[in-house]
């Protein structure tokens, strides 16, 4: 199920800490798979293939608020989308780290990032490419809205990226200790 929640909202409350968190069991690939295929034809209007590293579909359990990650999900399949090349690809890809965190990564060969832009990258209102941005809509929220949630659950996101080549925006999660035993 996607909720849609007002970007300003949600961010205003996870700055002030008062969004709380439903903490709970999932696989991640499902949530990964159902946000794919609702963003399939925003991807299919531009020729770009969304797709899951292969060795990932098993089951991956995390412990997490299902509702948020999808959130982060969302956020970063759209950008990834609407900074992608025509023609390109998103994908995700699942990395084991250790006993009890996954890194859940999403790479593009989009127009990717520069290095200028890094620091504000995930600022309220801030925007990478202002007159594309004007171009493709949005609130300038959606990557302050990704950081505030993977920090709520004291995980961290990271960002690699390289103007003309693409980007991969990652995150670490908790394993669920039950279900992945």
């Amino acid at each position: 199920m996607i909720y849609i929640v007002n970007d300003l909202d949600m961010i205003t409350k996870l700055e002030v800490g008062d969004l709380n968190l439903n903490i709970e069991e999932f696989d991640i690939v499902d949530l990964i798979q159902n946000v794919f295929d609702l963003f399939e034809m925003k991807a299919a209007k531009k020729d770009i293939s969304l797709t899951f590293d292969k060795a990932e579909m098993e089951p991956h359990y995390v412990k997490a608020d299902q509702e948020k990650i999808q959130q982060v999900l969302t956020n970063l399949t759209v950008n990834s989308i609407k900074y992608g090349r025509d023609k390109g690809t998103t994908e995700v890809s699942i990395v084991d780290l250790s006993e009890n965190k996954y890194l859940v990564r999403l790479t593009d060969n989009g127009i990717g990032i520069n290095n200028e832009d890094f620091p504000r990258l995930f600022e309220r209102f801030y925007r990478v490419s202002k007159s594309r941005s004007r171009d493709e809509g949005g609130s300038g929220l959606g990557l302050s809205i990704v950081k505030h949630i993977i920090e709520a659950h004291n995980e961290k996101i990271y960002v690699e990226s390289e103007l003309g080549v693409g980007s991969e925006f990652s995150f670490t999660i908790e394993k669920s200790e039950t279900i992945n035993s």
